[in-house]
């Protein structure tokens, strides 16, 4: 079993080249292309503003290719993407095709893009279909993720797209194509209030299955910290991941932890927890009996 990360939180401190270089010198197989500066979004105005990073620019392709030397000279690969959120933004969906020929260019082969969360399937399968000609021509699967709203009221998440099993499933198979996968937010099944649970959503989805968001929580709340730090039940998971023969890659989304406990000067000790955790968890799919 091969491990992968999210990148987004250590660019934060250092820039996504060093960014890459430090997991892969930490022992990281692969790299989770994230790319939600593609976009600035302002959540408090729901508005798009300007932005200088490279990859809202005209060399946007280059810098995906820079990325992915650097990688690889550092033994890693890019084995997925992230494409920038939310999808309800109009002008953020204006941005996807970008982000799957980005995905692309630095050698991965998914690329997870957010279902519109709070509208039928019917309205992000459109989304998907208008979407998957250009990604077969890419080589990139798109990959659809649980989502979650949340409930002031009951202090806790509540239904958003693909958040359970009928409803993922229902997005699956609506759209109906095998470019088309599944890709499981660990987190997110686990938040009081909404999902269906980790392991239940991994036995339901199947074959679908292709990527993975692996992070750890209070079963409350979304906390994206590292796997055995907080409550998540990572046995009964990774029996669940063997029982329906994963065969992709295990990548953190661990990308509330970097921040809350590290800087640019000791940011690779983080980043070494971060690859020993996950390591931890991919001997334990390893060693798992079916």
């Amino acid at each position: 079993m091969k491990i992968s990360t999210e990148i987004a939180s250590a660019a934060r401190i250092i820039g996504e080249e060093k960014a890459v270089e430090y997991f892969g010198k930490a022992g990281f197989d692969a790299w989770d292309f994230s790319m939600f500066d593609m976009v600035k979004y302002d959540w408090g105005k729901k508005i798009c503003l300007p932005t200088d990073h490279p990859l809202a620019s005209p060399n946007y392709l280059a810098f995906a290719r820079k990325l992915k030397q650097i990688g690889l000279d550092n033994g890693m690969v890019c084995n997925q993407s992230h494409a920038p959120f939310p999808t309800a933004c109009a002008e953020i969906r204006s941005y996807y095709k970008r982000a799957i020929e980005c995905t692309a260019e630095a050698g991965g082969q998914i690329c997870v893009i957010h279902p519109n969360n709070y509208e039928p399937a019917q309205v992000s399968a459109e989304m998907y279909w208008e979407l998957l000609p250009f990604a077969k021509e890419c080589g990139v699967k798109i990959a659809t993720e649980n989502m979650w709203g949340w409930d002031d009221t009951l202090d806790q998440s509540s239904f958003a797209a693909c958040a359970t099993s009928e409803s993922f499933l229902e997005h699956l198979e609506l759209v109906n194509d095998d470019y088309f996968v599944a890709c499981l937010d660990i987190g997110h099944a686990e938040m009081r209030g909404s999902g269906s649970g980790a392991a239940n959503m991994i036995r339901a989805l199947g074959h679908h299955l292709q990527a993975l968001h692996i992070h750890d929580n209070d079963q409350w709340k979304d906390s994206h910290q590292l796997p055995f730090t907080m409550n998540i039940d990572f046995a009964e998971v990774v029996k669940a991941l063997k029982e329906v023969n994963y065969q992709g890659y295990f990548t953190l989304e661990t990308d509330a932890y970097l921040p809350k406990y590290y800087n640019a000067e000791n940011i690779f000790e983080g980043i070494q927890n971060m690859a020993d955790s996950a390591r931890e968890l991919a001997a334990m799919f390893e060693q798992q009996i079916v």
